[in-house]
């Protein structure tokens, strides 16, 4: 596969060895470990001995260092908890063979407690992650982060299979985690959340997610994901309300 594979790690020995499994035969691939205390980094060197550590700088910041010790001019981020499939690796080949755009965004197929979610937005989350090299860059950004491309852009097919949160309480950690950062960005950008925000927005997300976008077609599984981010968007804007507190 002729692309480079950049991937950012921390305690991932759960998940890493399936994601580069999947990615076998790329041309190279490129690790920025931010210290793991696990297995992690024995596990990368086993596929790569382009694995670096780097102290922790924010996602966008640690996935761009990827980006920029790739050798190849097109690069693939592909996140720990992710897996190619063998249709999705022949399609970035022609993708790349054909060299008629400068990015591609790519569906995923999102599990929650092992179960595909098809709706409530979770399905196809396009995200753009194959790119050329020389004409792409993370925006630089506390959460959410994403790859600004200058120039044309198009749309991949098949799917990279994610395995998101196991549990309730996988989700939990992972949202306080991310909230924080959220209310971090709202802060910087002038935000100044007030009690609309902390009582509308929770519930905004959560007729978005269950409703507008069919979520209840997911039964239980859709119903508690829609509870959890309307629980997500709360913690985001009291964090930042708190944060203007001090």
């Amino acid at each position: 596969m002729p692309v480079s594979i950049a991937i950012v790690t921390k305690n991932e020995e759960a998940n890493i060895e399936a994601a580069l499994e999947s990615v076998k035969g790329a041309v190279e691939i490129v690790i920025i470990d931010s210290f793991s205390s696990d297995k992690t980094v024995e596990i990368c060197r086993g596929y790569t001995d382009k694995v670096f550590q780097k102290e922790w700088g924010g996602y966008a910041k640690q996935k761009q260092t990827a980006v920029d010790l790739a050798a190849g001019p097109w690069v693939f981020v592909l996140d720990a908890d992710e897996r190619f499939t063998p249709e999705l690796k022949t399609e970035v080949i022609n993708a790349i063979e054909e060299a008629r755009y400068d990015g591609f965004y790519v569906p995923r197929k999102n599990f929650f407690m092992k179960r595909w979610i098809r709706h409530g937005g979770w399905w196809p989350d396009y995200t753009l992650r194959l790119f050329r090299k020389d004409s792409g860059r993370f925006e630089d950004r506390e959460v959410h982060e994403k790859v600004v491309i200058k120039g044309n852009t198009a749309y991949l097919k098949n799917p990279l299979l994610h395995y998101t949160y196991d549990s309730i309480s996988d989700y939990l950690k992972g949202a306080d985690i991310y909230s924080t950062l959220a209310a971090k960005e709202l802060k910087k950008n002038g935000a100044a959340p007030n009690a609309f925000d902390l009582i509308m927005r929770p519930m905004a997300t959560f007729i978005k997610m269950f409703f507008l976008r069919l979520g209840f077609l997911d039964g239980r599984y859709g119903l508690a994901l829609a509870m959890l981010y309307s629980y997500y968007s709360f913690l985001k804007y009291a964090k930042a309300w708190e944060m203007r507190q001090k």
